[in-house]
Parts: structure tokens; sequence; C-alpha cells
């Protein structure tokens, strides 16, 4: 059971985040937030976020970078699970110059929590990894014994920070474990994110950019579906330690979904194709056989359904 438990939840006024927030608090959790508000995108969205999270009164925001932890006055004992949602987002920004941000955000900030939970020993440290640490493995769907060959900064920093809680609950017993996340979408999505761009597009009758042919597939996950497997892995005694795809089973064609969208909207959808990104994987599918077995966690959401809830919440929120 969750009630009654304090959680620790970075980057809780981000798109995850703040879902997972609201469900913990829903299950009579006590939530302690931590957001540094980066502007990688229009920061009065995490505001909005935040304000909603505030509202309750077991909700409490720190609003300061998770490298700092050891500042913050936390209580021994006081945390029970920690689920480390903050990243600095993005494969395609994730080049040249803001490779800086990536290596902060994402194996520092990192490093830094799993330092406190050897000191102040959380119940539970659930991570946010991702698929990007695959790149292309050559066969589908991706098991987690395949060898990671990230093909982005952004994929080799969430694999080093993989490899951080590894080797802290291999040497220090922290009990971490990580998610790897296979395309999360739904309602409050990021701005940058290809289902926003999308319906954004079609509602407004605007021509939409698609990098490449439109035809390589994803393994497109549902927010909701994302928060229970937080859930899952938090409740389970077997996930210390252990790294779990997280897929929606839903692999489909970038074509594929805007077809769905726009019969959907009752729209027509109009596109305009660029280059593929560098950083791009052509494939991702997710064996989500261990998360069924282990954490006893299967997606309930397909991708139609949350297609339909993303619509109507983008049409009476924007």
């Amino acid at each position: 059971m969750a009630a009654n438990k304090t959680c620790l939840v970075t980057g809780a006024a981000g798109f995850i985040g703040s879902h997972l927030s609201h469900r913990l608090l829903a299950e009579g959790c006590r939530v302690i937030g931590v957001d540094c508000f980066t502007d990688y995108y229009e920061q009065q969205i995490k505001e909005n976020n935040a304000r909603e999270l505030l509202k309750h009164p077991s909700f409490k925001m720190i609003r300061r970078d998770i490298a700092d932890i050891g500042e913050f006055g936390l209580e021994s004992g006081g945390v029970h699970w920690i689920f480390h949602q903050a990243a600095q987002a993005g494969v395609r920004a994730s080049w040249g110059e803001e490779f800086a941000h990536y290596t902060h955000h994402n194996v520092l900030g990192t490093q830094r929590l799993l330092e406190w939970a050897r000191c102040f020993k959380p119940e539970k440290v659930i991570y946010a990894s991702s698929s990007s640490v695959y790149g292309d493995t050559g066969k589908l769907p991706m098991h987690e014994e395949d060898l990671p060959r990230p093909m982005s900064p952004y994929g080799v920093t969430k694999l080093a920070a993989e490899h951080l809680c590894n080797l802290y609950n291999q040497n220090f017993g922290v009990p971490a474990a990580s998610l790897r996340y296979f395309t999360v979408y739904g309602p409050g999505q990021r701005p940058d994110m290809a289902f926003h761009r999308f319906i954004k597009a079609v509602l407004a009758g605007e021509e939409l950019v698609i990098y490449g042919s439109g035809e390589q597939t994803r393994d497109f996950t549902f927010v909701g579906d994302i928060v229970e497997a937080n859930l899952a892995a938090a409740r389970s005694g077997k996930a210390e330690g252990r790294v779990y795809n997280i897929g929606g089973g839903s692999r489909i064609s970038i074509n594929g979904v805007l077809e769905i969208i726009g019969r959907l909207a009752e729209r027509e959808v109009k596109t305009r194709h660029e280059p593929i990104q560098a950083g791009d994987p052509p494939h991702t599918y997710a064996d989500t056989a261990r998360a069924k077995d282990e954490l006893n966690f299967t997606p309930q959401t397909t991708l139609e359904e949350g297609l339909s809830i993303m619509l109507d919440h983008f049409k009476t929120s924007g």
C-alpha cells in the first residue's frame, strides 16, 4: 500500500512527474516535489503544473536543483519512496555545447541523489530511464539483457545514470530500480514532443513536420501506464537492482499514428518531410515480460484510447 508514505518526486512539475505526483496524492501519500524549472520549454507550463499540485495540503514543492539535495534539509528517515523523474530531456537537443546540461542534470544530479539515499536509506528509489539507451540494437523486441548502444548524448547520460543506480545498489544496498520508458505520451505532454506537435497542427489545419519517411516505428506508452509502473516497482519486493522495460504494447509507424489522429479528429493531416534527425533510432519495441512477471505490471491503455484522451484534453486546454 502507498497510503501514508512520504514520497520524493524529482521533476515534479514536469509532464510525467506531475501526473505521478497527483496519483500519489490520490493514494494518500505525502509528496515532496523537487524541480529546478529549467527553460528547456515554456516555464509557464511547469508553473501551471506546480500551481495545481500546491492546492493539495499534502504537497510541498522545493524549487531547487536535485544536485543540491544535501542542502534541502530533508530529515533522516523522512522519505520512504523516491521517484527520480528529473532529467534534461530531448534526444535532438543533446548534441554540442548543450551536452553540459545533460551531464549535470542527468548524471551528476542522479549521483548526488544516490549519495543522499545511501546516507538516509529510503525504502525504494525508482529511476526513470529511457528506451534511448538501446539505440539501434538490430533486433526486436528489445530485451533488458540486450547490449545498449545509445545513438545520442541524451541516451548516453540516461545509461550512465542507470549504471550509477546499479553501482549504489550493489556496493551500498541503495534499493534502486530503473524503468526504461518507451515513448511516453498523454495529456500535458511537453510541447516539443511529437504527439503534442501533431495534434496541435492537425486541429489548427496546419502542416506538420515528419522527420524521415514516417515508416520508423515506436512503442508508445500512455502516461497513466507509466505512473502505474512506478507504483508497481515501488511496491514490489523484487525490483531492487533490476532494470525493466515499460512499454505500451502498441508499436506502430509514425504514419500509422497520423492516420489515427486524423480519423479521431475528423481532420485532414497535412505533412512535410524533412531529413531524419541524428540520434533517432529507426525502431523501438519493448519486451515487457520481466515487468509483467516481477512487477505484475501490464499496460492498460491502447494507443487509440490514449490518443482520444489526449485529443479531448487538447481541445479543452490547448
